[in-house]
């Protein structure tokens, strides 16, 4: 049912998915209202018993807008017996699709649906996602507050984001600040490099690992000439042959390869495919060696500050120079004490002496016999 109603009439609704609203375009929308009216209506439902009869289901922005432009009356679609969920619903469907509407604020909108029962498949179906969709969106919901608003604000690329989520919340701090300051060179190293944080994580202790025994040392060695000496081979040989190759013209290859010339381009198409799979191979070698580096250079920040403090108990439990150790006056003041206010300590000191007593006298017999 369409129905022109007061602007004080309609009421924002506190559960609305956005939270954030651009200002210029907000400006911009009340200029453009301001000249043309409101030619879209806003959605609403009626709200028995508040005392704002109506609240908003979609067009907030709208709303506001209208407000700013001095409207008193605007036109409105009111859906009536609208539950709560079903309002809510309408209002993801109407901000979901927007440029405007944030990753993370989308991420809590599904949040939400789910919280009420609703499945990922069934949020993808409503709103015409894919269920992986909804799902990366949902494990974003993980990022500390620091760096969902990195994400937020369009510093931290989606993808990448969801990598950095799956990370403990002092590693995702260590990945978020390093792509920020310019450490990667593309966005790929850097889901790598969170990827190779991730794995650190699920690895025990890096100083709890024992040595590789002489036979294991044998082989890396050798699994690691072999690879440098491919690499080394490749860097010799195929570079300067495409160096060459690429600064040929066409017509002049069309000319040179002749009959040949389909054969090598599938070999050429073989080589690059490989080269693509190296390529990447390496890149996530890189990653968890710089996420490595990142661990000990960690652990070691950790064994230096413990040494420190070590270091700085010892030398506060050192008496000053020309003191008598403090141990020597208090240890035997509190032993005598023990020994008169309590006399379950006197037992005690019988089955010491008492102990001691076989160990002479079988010491003295073995002395007489020896003599005899």
């Amino acid at each position: 049912m369409f129905a022109n109603l007061k602007v004080s009439e309609i009421a924002p609704n506190p559960d609305q998915p956005r939270k954030f609203f651009d200002e210029a375009q907000q400006e911009e929308l009340t200029g453009s209202i301001k000249e043309n009216g409101l030619l879209q209506p806003v959605v609403v439902r009626t709200v028995e018993g508040a005392e704002v009869p109506h609240m908003l289901i979609a067009g907030e922005r709208r709303w506001r807008s209208c407000q700013a432009a001095g409207l008193e009356v605007i036109p409105a679609m009111i859906i009536e017996d609208a539950s709560e969920e079903k309002a809510y619903v309408l209002s993801i469907a109407e901000n979901v699709n927007r440029s405007d509407m944030t990753i993370m604020e989308e991420a809590g909108a599904y949040a939400d649906l789910k919280a009420a029962g609703w499945t990922p498949a069934k949020i993808a179906k409503q709103f015409g996602k894919t269920e992986t969709h909804i799902t990366w969106r949902l494990g974003l919901l993980t990022l500390r507050p620091e760096v969902a608003e990195m994400v937020d604000k369009g510093d931290i690329k989606n993808n990448l984001a969801w990598h950095i989520a799956q990370l403990s919340p002092a590693n995702q701090m260590v990945a978020a600040m390093r792509y920020a300051r310019g450490d990667f060179d593309s966005e790929a190293e850097a889901q790598h490099f969170a990827n190779g944080l991730k794995m650190m994580e699920n690895q025990t202790s890096l100083t709890g690992e024992k040595a590789p025994d002489a036979e294991v040392q044998e082989e890396r060695k050798k699994a690691k000439d072999k690879a440098k000496d491919s690499l080394s081979k490749a860097e010799e040989i195929l570079i300067p042959l495409f160096e060459e190759l690429g600064a040929k013209r066409p017509e002049d290859l069309a000319v040179i390869l002749d009959d040949d010339l389909a054969r090598y381009v599938r070999v050429v198409g073989k080589i690059y495919s490989q080269v693509q799979l190296v390529r990447n191979l390496l890149s996530k070698a890189k990653g968890i060696q710089r996420a490595m580096e990142d661990q000990f250079n960690k652990a070691a920040i950790e064994a230096q500050q413990e040494a420190a403090a070590t270091q700085k108990t010892n030398a506060a439990g050192k008496p000053a120079a020309g003191e008598k150790p403090a141990a020597n006056t208090t240890t035997k003041p509190t032993v005598k004490k023990a020994a008169v206010a309590k006399p379950a300590s006197k037992p005690a000191a019988r089955t010491a002496t008492g102990a001691k007593a076989p160990v002479r006298r079988a010491s003295a017999k073995k002395v007489e016999e020896a003599a005899k």
